[in-house]
């Protein structure tokens, strides 16, 4: 082959067609021409990241080879690449780079191009979604053991909706099942109820026949406006914003506003003072499941409230609970892709970004920098 290479460039023949040429002959061997974002070193996205290029091997025994459709970039994503994440994964010469690097990203779906002979729960053409964390969803293509994989049904859905199912709406469902037992009528109240995960938790809570409060940054009143009926929309109850949530006499106001039968569940991605203050809000006996701290600051507990009104303090990760209750995941799965099928559940819009075997390293990368600074939410969405 690198004699093949060096023959080819000799006639000088256009690098483009070169490289199709390449691609051409790779394939006849059973190979993939594949590509994916690494680093291999922690820090900020927009220095560490790179576009590598590598080849995948036919499949073999237990191993599948997919090819995927779509990839939502999340805040874990970034922290991974920050090394500042949970799970992080490890640093390998795998994919053939000059330096053990990794590959980010937890969540996509694809599509199994090849299986190997002993694969028994797959096929060509299925659509799949990862088990765990840090499969490294930021790339073209993959070659992994079929057990790290789940196959879905997407009949009926597109690529977008089924890559997002896997955390945001996972997490939703299990936040509002898993810690308190809401019968219709009850109330729960959130806060970053624009979020991913609280506009889930807002369509399940419907759904379901609970009652929502969803706290929201403060905003200029046109664009407050649009996003409040949006959520209204969705099938929130109430909408406060964090303002009239930290006045004086919020607690009265939510009083009213559930005439008497204060939430029985919190459920907090911010952190903070505005996690804590969330506390105050809650009836006796009320739990305050933390899932995410987007403030990066602590949460304040008032020892009367532990004491006095029994408040119970939980946290929730996903991936975590997934890991221990593979089960209950797939079903979960399984009857969130059916409200999608049946439209009681709506995914958020993103912005896609599409990556082909033409796209180059800049557009990817400014992609993730630009959502780590504030930006709309991005989703790779992979064309052939």
């Amino acid at each position: 082959m690198i004699l093949r290479q060096r023959q080819l460039r000799s006639f000088s023949i256009p690098y483009n067609l070169f490289a199709s040429y390449q691609k051409r002959l790779i394939s006849v061997y059973g190979y993939i021409q594949a590509k994916a974002l690494v680093y291999s070193k922690y820090g900020p996205p927009g220095e560490q990241l790179t576009l590598h290029n590598y080849s995948i091997p036919p499949a073999y025994g237990s191993s599948v080879t997919i090819r995927y459709l779509a990839s939502p970039i999340n805040p874990a994503d970034i922290n991974q690449v920050q090394g500042t994440y949970k799970a992080l994964p490890p640093f390998t010469s795998t994919l053939g780079t000059s330096t053990p690097s990794a590959v980010p990203g937890n969540e996509g779906v694809a599509e199994v191009v090849s299986v190997g002979s002993k694969v028994q729960s797959l096929k060509k053409g299925d659509w799949v979604i990862p088990k765990g964390t840090g499969l490294g969803t930021w790339r073209t293509h993959d070659q992994l053991e079929e057990s790290r994989v789940a196959k879905v049904d997407g009949d009926g859905l597109t690529s977008e909706q089924v890559a997002t199912v896997n955390i945001n709406p996972c997490t939703a469902y299990r936040l509002l099942k898993g810690f308190v037992k809401l019968e219709k009528g009850d109330w729960w109240i959130q806060n970053g109820a624009n979020s991913a995960v609280g506009r889930a938790a807002i369509q399940l809570g419907k759904l379901w026949g609970f009652k929502s409060i969803n706290i929201i940054r403060n905003r200029p009143d046109k664009e407050l406006s649009a996003l409040k009926s949006e959520l209204e929309g969705l099938g929130a109850t109430q909408i406060m914003t964090d303002i009239e949530f930290e006045e004086k006499g919020s607690r009265a106001r939510i009083t009213d506003m559930t005439l008497g039968a204060l939430p029985q569940l919190a459920l907090n991605c911010t952190g903070g003072r505005l996690g804590s203050r969330m506390l105050s809000s809650l009836r006796n006996g009320g739990v305050h499941v933390t899932y995410g701290n987007m403030s990066k600051k602590p949460l304040r507990v008032s020892a009367g409230l532990l004491i006095f009104s029994d408040i119970r303090l939980r946290g929730f990760w996903v991936s975590q609970w997934a890991e221990a209750n593979p089960d209950a995941k797939a079903q979960m799965v399984k009857d969130l892709l059916e409200m999608m099928k049946e439209g009681s559940l709506k995914t958020s819009e993103m912005k896609t970004v599409e990556w082909s075997y033409e796209t180059k390293q800049g557009a990817l990368v400014d992609a993730v920098v630009d959502y780590e600074k504030g930006g709309e939410k991005p989703m790779f969405l992979f064309k052939e």
